[in-house]
């Protein structure tokens, strides 16, 4: 866990979690990145009893990058303020097979999530229950095979960039469940939360903080090519 740290204070935690590792408890019953940071700050300050430690958001299990953790129920309690309230910035990197039709734009869908199949899908506008849902994209970098495109998000729905990229006909890298035709062998997929930047909720200081992409081939040759 401490080499995943990003960014540690008094208030919160930042972390690149690696791909397959669930934020919180599923029906696995997995070990949590929840658990390995009760455990983390329990050992490293030699806390006694019951550690606490609070999610103000999520990414998916398969994905990896950047998650904040909270320490203190005052910080858990701002930091998802500013996440409802689009206070937050977060960048996403996608690859994908199929190169989208323009090299930027913004993509608006109406999504649905599906609770027992824990999917969600695209609807018509208006559709009842259906949720507007909105992310921005640039090419960043053209691999051998492969696209990579910097994803923004606007809104924050359920599998919200899976499902408006498997849509239009570009599922990324190794996301079976979205339209991909194989699986990575390591059971992640090619999606990763590479920035976020935010205003402290406590410090009120300015935070910027990027996260390497997961050590394999295709990740390193887009790191190759920003350099």
């Amino acid at each position: 866990m401490k080499n995943w740290i990003l960014y540690e204070d008094n208030h919160i935690l930042i972390v690149n979690k690696p791909p397959k590792i669930p934020v919180q408890g599923d029906k696995t019953g997995d070990v949590t990145l929840l658990d390995l940071g009760k455990e983390y700050i329990k050992k490293t300050y030699n806390k006694p009893g019951n550690v606490y430690l609070g999610l103000p958001h999520r990414i998916d299990r398969p994905t990896s990058g950047i998650v904040i953790l909270s320490k203190t129920s005052k910080s858990l309690s701002r930091m998802t303020k500013l996440f409802r309230e689009k206070n937050i910035k977060k960048t996403y990197w996608a690859i994908v097979k199929n190169k989208l039709t323009a090299e930027s734009g913004k993509l608006t869908h109406f999504l649905k999530k599906n609770k027992r199949l824990n999917k969600s899908f695209v609807g018509r506008l208006n559709q009842e229950s259906f949720l507007k849902s909105e992310l921005t994209y640039t090419l960043k970098q053209v691999l051998n095979n492969y696209f990579l495109y910097e994803i923004s998000l606007i809104t924050g729905r359920h599998h919200q960039i899976r499902t408006q990229l498997s849509h239009v006909g570009s599922p990324i890298k190794g996301d079976i469940k979205y339209g991909a035709d194989r699986t990575n062998k390591n059971g992640s997929i090619h999606l990763h939360a590479r920035e976020i930047n935010f205003t402290h909720p406590i410090k009120n200081k300015k935070i910027k903080i990027q996260a390497a992409p997961p050590d394999d081939s295709i990740w390193e040759a887009c790191l190759n090519k920003s350099r």
